[in-house]
């Protein structure tokens, strides 16, 4: 196992795992505890047309996905909370609405376009130095703002109209919460891809809110879970010669399961 570690790529890619972990453990447990799966969802779908956008331009589709995943994560909340429409159509508006782009631009990009299979079902090792450091700081930068906003972030969670009760900006938050949604969406799409996505900002939470019910621990052993989940998938892929994406996700939902059958017989003996 020791051997694989002296290829460049490999710690890259060990190194996005740790760092990226971290990020979702964070984000996840917003979105769960907001109930913003869906949300999520709609963002990462939406980031598609971007993607073409960058294709079709000739420009780093993950510039061109971040923006296009920012800008819908401002107009989903912008448009639910002002133009009185149910924010589930709002979403599934907007995630068809960069599908349908991401489809277009693709097509009527010259050429074959081989970076969109890493995007659509995620390639961790191709990611680069360069790309480490935009992890780091990104991550830095979210826990600052955890840092400084932790105890109004815990009320706009779980009760956004308590929040405005005791004078915390819950918009501001709000608003905050769904920018460092929507970069971590795209930054982390390089590691599982547009379909599998979802899966690293829910499941790792589910299994924490199994065994914890606050916010601080449900983010510390999601995180964690993340970190194991990633670290183990990656040796798996190693093994079986199979994208590290797809062998994360399969980890998190065995963990999933086994925490869930643990809790069953742990009830059915008390």
């Amino acid at each position: 196992m020791l051997e694989i570690f002296q290829y460049a790529f490999f710690q890259n890619a060990l190194l996005a795992v740790l760092i990226l972990s971290i990020g979702c453990g964070i984000v996840g447990t917003y979105v769960v505890t907001r109930r913003l799966v869906f949300i999520a969802g709609g963002i990462t779908h939406a980031s598609f047309g971007g993607l073409g956008i960058g294709f079709f331009l000739g420009v780093h589709p993950t510039l061109t996905a971040l923006a296009f995943a920012v800008l819908s994560a401002f107009g989903v909340e912008w448009v639910s909370k002002r133009g009185n429409i149910r924010e589930d159509s709002v979403i599934a508006a907007f995630w068809s609405l960069g599908m349908a782009i991401g489809i277009i631009f693709v097509f009527l990009t010259p050429g074959y376009t081989p970076g969109l299979t890493e995007f659509l079902f995620g390639n961790i090792l191709t990611i680069t130095y360069t790309d480490i450091v935009v992890f780091l700081f990104y991550t830095i930068l979210l826990l600052v703002f955890l840092a400084k906003f932790f105890k109004p972030l815990i009320f706009v969670a779980f009760d956004r109209d308590f929040a405005h009760t005791r004078c915390y900006p819950a918009r501001q938050i709000e608003y905050a919460m769904m920018f460092f949604v929507a970069v971590c969406i795209v930054l982390s799409i390089r590691l599982v891809g547009i379909m599998l996505m979802m899966s690293l900002l829910t499941i790792p939470q589910n299994i924490a809110m199994l065994y914890r019910d606050t916010f601080k621990g449900i983010l510390l052993l999601s995180a964690a879970t993340s970190i194991v989940a990633g670290v183990s998938g990656l040796y798996l892929s190693y093994l079986l010669n199979v994208p590290a994406g797809a062998c994360i996700v399969f980890i998190l939902v065995i963990f999933f399961l086994l925490a869930k059958g643990a809790i069953v017989l742990y009830r059915r003996r008390k």
